[in-house]
Order: structure tokens, then sequence, then C-alpha cells
């Protein structure tokens, strides 16, 4: 981590030995920062980096914070090297404090237009093309910090105020824009002092740019009580009269760390902020309405929520109906979202550290669109599919815990695993007549009533099947009874999900292949009938047999079993 260097006295020493003493204290500082940079940012790239040639596997275990408040005491010693007159516990929050004072000062006077631009502008790199752009302003930062009651010390203010920067990637752009006001650097500093050798500087900046090569989520995750102010963006379908909309929508955000409730969303407004407790990486939306007025049906493309203090951004994919008689007839949707990513600012210079490597992407072929229009798989695209969604999964399991991404994502995402089952059992479904939608969840319904009807004393069945044909029936009436208006491809998903967690999905699908109902409802060229897709299938189900799934209260809402 670095040795603990502490500044000189220089007191009673020739020129020369304060030169060349003070050489050596910059010195040690500058090797400091490289030491610990490096070292977090391989902490955080975790095996990646280990692949990349950056660091050896046992180092994977340091925990974040502690790697961030090391780096916070050295820009402690850094910000009070060489101060003219020590003001306050923290250095550094008191020079922001200055730097604060100044910008308000300036922005009273005649020159407050071009000090406002210059200190609030538009980040370039914004993922988000639809919501109006954050902007990036060093002393809003402070203010965010300043209005968090829980933090007492200007020592907690000046390490909050560097994690939320490291969270929005701005640490090393903020520290830039502070140091460029040199008249205040006189001011507090003397000559010799770190922040006034400008070689150093410059390379301990670029040091800090690293940084934005890995995703921190050190404010969000360390600040779990204060309150957040989330914008929230809907966008409905252009298509179809969108406009005409009569019913009441309403909204409900979950978070790693909580959900809002219900929010009601007038029909005329589909922007607007909520604050509310800190809910932590954003997970899953549940959207629907309350089917009034004569227009009760609306397509929903997507929903964009933007965290509006540390600016992370999550778009959310429905492309889907709400209403009655409109697609399956739900009138909600439980919607599984994903951090957007942005470009590193081109004005920034590239940093030496490779960025974190992402495993490579499953081919999105599984789109979330209708039924009716998603794109007809082969057998060997399915099974493909399907155990790369079961890759996924367990992939997820044998990561350290703190390297793991969304398991809602993994299960119910574009490429989960409900989505790939639902191209098995679409495959072969015999098409509706009449222009009358046929639905999966029709085929489960049918299978449990088959199920229901044989007898359960003929011992020829055998225990084992019994039980089997019990518990398939128990959950698929659970499902009907919930509350919820999910609608049937909702249901499915919810089906899926229970049977991964309570590890009955291979189960069930060996029963629904066994089922007499499949000869009405699935072609002969169906996979469903194929038996050895079908072993195939379930072997692969089975290997997530030793894994504990647990879901999301969002996604199972409303059961009781």
């Amino acid at each position: 981590m670095g040795s603990s260097i502490r500044q000189p006295k220089l007191s009673n020493l020739s020129p020369s030995v304060i030169a060349q003493t003070n050489w050596k204290f910059v010195e040690g500082l500058l090797k400091e920062c490289r030491n610990k940079t490096k070292r977090m940012l391989v902490e955080k790239m975790g095996r990646e980096a280990v692949e990349l040639g950056h660091g050896e596997v046992s180092i994977t275990g340091v925990e974040e914070n502690t790697l961030i408040a090391s780096l916070c005491d050295l820009l402690e010693r850094i910000w009070s090297h060489g101060l003219l007159v020590k003001q306050g516990k923290s250095a550094l929050w008191s020079h922001l404090l200055h730097y604060q004072d100044n910008r308000r000062r300036m922005m009273a006077g005649s020159l407050g237009h071009t000090v406002l631009f210059l200190d609030i502008e538009r980040r370039k790199s914004d993922p988000n093309p639809a919501m109006a752009p954050m902007k990036i302003s060093l002393v809003q930062d402070m203010l965010h910090i300043q209005n968090i009651g829980e933090i007492k010390t200007d020592v907690g203010k000046a390490r909050a105020w560097v994690r939320l920067s490291m969270e929005k990637k701005l640490l090393s752009r903020h520290l830039k824009q502070l140091l460029l006001d040199h008249e205040l650097t006189k001011k507090l500093y003397k000559r010799y002092a770190f922040l006034r050798c400008d070689d150093e500087k410059e390379q301990f900046l670029y040091h800090l740019l690293s940084f934005n090569a890995v995703d921190y989520f050190c404010f969000t995750n360390v600040f779990t009580t204060i309150m957040i102010p989330y914008h929230i963006l809907i966008i409905p379908s252009k298509k179809l009269g969108g406009s005409m909309f009569t019913a009441n929508p309403w909204i409900c955000i979950s978070g790693e760390m909580g959900e809002t409730g219900v929010l009601q969303v007038p029909r005329s407004i589909l922007e607007m902020t909520y604050e509310c407790q800190n809910l932590g990486k954003l997970t899953t939306v549940q959207i629907g309405h309350d089917n009034s007025g004569l227009y009760a049906k609306w397509l929903v493309e997507y929903v964009m929520i933007r965290n509006e203090i540390t600016g992370h951004t999550y778009k959310f994919p429905c492309g889907r109906w709400l209403g009655k008689g409109m697609d399956d007839g739900s009138l909600e949707r439980v919607l599984v979202g994903d951090l957007l990513t942005s470009t590193p600012d081109t004005e920034e210079r590239p940093c030496r550290t490779p960025p974190l490597q992402h495993s490579p992407g499953m081919i999105r072929r599984l789109v979330a669109i209708s039924p009716s229009s998603r794109p007809k798989l082969n057998t060997g695209q399915i099974q493909e599919a399907i155990g790369e969604a079961v890759n996924g999964i367990v992939k997820h399991f044998h990561k350290p815990e703190k390297e793991r991404g969304s398991l809602t994502l993994l299960l119910c995402g574009e490429c989960g695993l409900v989505a790939a089952l639902e191209q098995v059992f679409q495959h072969g479904f015999k098409s509706p007549r009449l222009f009358k939608s046929i639905f999966i969840w029709d085929f489960l319904e049918k299978a449990q009533a088959h199920y229901d009807a044989l007898d359960p004393s003929d011992t020829a069945l055998g225990e084992e099947w019994q039980k089997r044909v019990r518990t398939f029936s128990r959950f698929i009436t659970a499902i009907n009874g919930t509350p919820r208006n999910i609608g049937k491809d909702g249901k499915f998903q919810m089906f899926v999900c229970l049977g991964a967690r309570d590890h009955h999905l291979h189960h069930w699908i060996a029963l629904l292949a066994d089922c007499p109902i499949i000869a009405q409802m699935y072609e002969d060229t169906a996979l469903i009938k194929d038996h050895t897709l079908v072993n195939s299938l379930i072997r692969v189900l089975q290997t997530l047999q030793e894994f504990n799934i647990t879901l999301e209260s969002s996604l199972i809402k409303g059961i009781n079993i």
C-alpha cells in the first residue's frame, strides 16, 4: 500500500537542503499515488486484471472501502503539504470551501455568466440521449455532500466528496478544475508545495484519471440512508394513438437496497423527478395502469431512470402492450434494466491501464417485443440460447460476490433463462385460428387440468412422479391466484423464476414433455416432442441444482407459496 510519508520540517535548514528534502518528499507522494491507484484498479478489476497481466489472484480479497480510505488519506497529505496556514481538520475540504466561496462571489459579480459556463457544463459522453444531459459541476457535488446531515466532520465531507467524484468518474477532472484556480493556490500554499509543482501535479492528476477505466459504486453503497432524487422518463410508443391513453399509470422502482412503492404518474406528464431513500443499484421497474377510461391501452417502449446525484442511468426495455384484450392481457409488467455506460470524454487523455474487459456478450437474438414478432429459431439455436443462459447463471455464482452482476438480468433479461425457455415452448406451437392468440401459459394450464384429472390412487404412476405432479399443480394454482394483473407472459416468467429458485424446473420440463396435451398444441417437429433434445435440456437445467437462487421481491410479489 506504500509507506506512510510524512512532511519534513524545513525550519533552520539551508535553501539547498530544503530543496533536496522537499523534492524527496514530493517524489515519495507521487510514488505512493502511483502504487495506490494501480492497487485499487487491479483490485476492482479482479480476475480480469490478472488475465491482462496486472497482478496476482491473491490480491483480490482487499476491501474496496479500505483502499478508498487509503487514497483519501493520501489526498489529505498532498493538500496539507506546504500550507501557509492550516485551516480545519481537512486540508482538502478547506481548499474546496475556499474555491466554493470564490465561485459564489464571482457569480454574484460581473463575470457570473462566464464562470457559470466554466463551472457547469454538459457531459459530452452522456449515454442517455432521451433525457436532458447531466451537468458537470464541482460546486454542485459539494452541495450534495453538504446537504447530507449524517456527515458531521470536514474529514468525512472530504471523503464523501472523493467517493462521489470517483463514482461519477470525475475525480481527476474536478481536482484539475480546482487547481486551475492558480490565484487561490498561491494564496493558500508556499512556493515549494506539491500543488504548486506543475510537472508533479500533472503526473498526479494523470494517475487519478485511470479510475475512469472501472465503475465504482463507493458513494451509493456507503451512504445508504440519504435521500436521492431519481429522474424518471417513460417513453410510450408513437404508434397507434399513444396520446389517446386515458388510464392512470403507475410505476414502482426497485433496487438492491429497497423500492419506492407505487408512484402514481400523471397521464400528461411522463417525465418527473422523485426523491426517496437511496435504492442502491437499480434492478427492476414495475409499471402498469388502472384500466380506466375509454382507451385503456398503453404501448410502452422503455423506461429510463437516472440517479441525479451520481448520474447513473438505467434503461428498462418493454416494447409490450398494457391493456385488457391487448397482447397477453397484462395491466402491469416487470421490466429488467441495466446500467448504461458512457464513453470517456474526448478531451481527457487516455489512461495507460487497460479498461475493464467484459466477457463476450451473448448474441442478442431474443428481443423484448411481442411474442408474435419474435424471430423463429431452429432447434440448434434454441439449444445454444439455453446453454448460454444457464452458463451465465453458473458463472455468476462462481465469481467472487463483489464481482457478480445482476442475477435478475440473467433470469429475466433479453438473453436470460426465461426468454430462452420461451423459445423452447414456442417452437412448433400450432398456429391459432380466427386470430385468437394462444400463449405458453395456456399450454401449462391445460397440462395442469390433465394431471389434476388423473386418479391419485393409481400406484402405477409412482410416488415420486405423483409428488412432482402435485408440486407443479400447486405452483400453477398459486400463480393464477396472484392479485396482480401481470398477464400470461408475466405468469410464465414467474413460473420459470420460482422453478429455478426451488429446483423444480427440470422436473417440470419432464412432466410437460410427457403430457398428452402436447399432441393437440404442438406440431410433430416441435422441440418439446423430441425426447433426445428434451433430455439434453433437462441435463442442462440440472446444473442449476447446486446454486441457491434468491429472487427479487418484484419478481414474485403477490405469490403465497
